[in-house]
């Protein structure tokens, strides 16, 4: 599909407010505002243009201000990231035996929906890494299973009523394996998908709330003098985004005169809610925005990326992609084998989680995407891809065997 060309000529962005949605992540958000620091000043050096960051004028809690001569073209803009980490960290509260009675849970929920099945069939990179915990956890339970009846074998040996304390044992075996999960990611990743299974694709009244306040943030920039508003919504944030911006047209709080409104969705992971049973808000948003003149959306992922939905169009494979008027999103790649160094890539290509950042972050050979220059550019995003088409090889066919957008 190829975007009509604006009847207006371009416009340079001299002011850019943008709000930035994490994935399903508990830190604190000072790791984006360092992460862009460091990647932004490296992307400047590679690139040859400026970049700085310091704190916000108006003292924001989870932002920062960025002043960019990109082009020979000055630009600001203040950053914010719209937090949803305090919901994350309550639903990781689960102990060791909670985790295993959520992986029963959230196993059956995809795989008896059908769900797991279907995603198979779009990318096994992502499905991959929602059985990785799966495996890794039973792994993790056999062998603080054969720990347990070793040393209970061993103690029964010495004397007979304390062979019990072999399960003490055992359990030790999981408590480090859950102390090192720094490492394994497996508690992380379960967590994360059990947090959609758990509703089945609804939304609890916590992140309705979140949204609501995320809504009022950007009507309220929306309002403000500045050129052009950017959501960005990243990984899970992706889909958190897509219903924000939905509840923010629908209920006409985008000013026809008022600044550009633009939406970058980042190695999304749509199709693990969406083709859940209980999906209906986020299906019905999916087809409500993909026809809004009001906003032009770009999605960007690569098949480098095991943990998106490469190239997946987050609407189609949905299922709920309108006969006739689907505008959005337009998807490209991000082309990690072409826009990294050989060396770059063959140091992350085996580092999958890094990976699942690595647009935020510097490009040796910066193709169409730059996250820098999107996001403290003088360019908006409609006109930096005007004109483009989605790449080929998007997939694009409805494959989700839930598609109501109605409870």
């Amino acid at each position: 599909m190829s975007i009509a060309p604006d009847a207006t000529a371009q416009k340079q962005v001299h002011n850019r407010r943008v709000f930035y949605v994490p994935g399903f992540d508990p830190f604190h958000a000072r790791r984006y505002r360092e992460l862009y620091r460091t990647e932004g000043a490296d992307q400047a050096k590679i690139s040859g243009y400026e970049i700085t960051q310091s704190r916000k004028a108006d003292g924001g809690a989870y932002g920062w201000h960025v002043a960019a001569k990109i082009d020979d073209k000055s630009v600001t803009a203040d950053i914010d990231v719209l937090i949803w980490a305090d919901i994350v960290r309550k639903s990781m509260k689960a102990g060791i035996l909670g985790t295993y009675a959520q992986l029963a849970t959230t196993a059956w929920t995809y795989i008896s929906t059908g769900v797991l099945f279907r995603l198979t069939g779009l990318r096994k990179g992502p499905v991959i890494a929602a059985l990785y915990p799966v495996f890794m956890l039973l792994g993790q339970l056999l062998l603080a299973a054969v720990f347990a009846f070793g040393s209970g074998y061993v103690l029964s040996l010495i004397t007979p009523w304390i062979s019990g304390l072999g399960l003490l044992v055992g359990y030790g075996v999981l408590a480090w394996f859950r102390k090192k999960d720094g490492k394994f990611y497996a508690y992380y990743l379960l967590h994360d998908f059990a947090f959609c299974a758990r509703w089945r694709g609804a939304n609890p009244a916590a992140i309705e709330d979140r949204l609501a306040a995320f809504t009022d943030q950007i009507a309220e920039a929306l309002n403000s003098s500045t050129d052009e508003v950017l959501i960005v919504g990243h990984s899970s944030g992706a889909h958190l985004a897509v219903s924000a911006l939905a509840d923010l047209i629908r209920q006409g709080r985008v000013p026809k005169a008022g600044p550009r409104l633009a939406f970058l969705s980042l190695g999304h992971a749509v199709p693990m809610v969406s083709f859940l049973p209980n999906a209906h808000r986020l299906r019905a948003d999916l087809n409500y925005l993909c026809q809004r003149d009001e906003l032009f959306w770009l999605d960007v992922t690569a098949p480098g990326d095991g943990c998106c939905f490469a190239l997946c169009d987050p609407v189609s494979v949905s299922g709920v992609a309108p006969d006739e008027g689907k505008k959005w999103p337009i998807m490209i790649s991000a082309a990690f084998t072409k826009s990294l160094s050989p060396k770059r890539w063959n140091e992350l290509k085996r580092r999958y989680f890094r990976l699942h950042f690595q647009y935020l972050c510097a490009f040796n050979a910066p193709k169409d995407y730059d996250y820098f220059k999107i996001t403290a550019g003088p360019v908006s995003l409609a006109d930096r891809f005007q004109g483009r088409n989605s790449s080929k090889s998007r997939i694009d066919k409805s494959v989700s065997g839930f598609t109501g957008m109605t409870p």
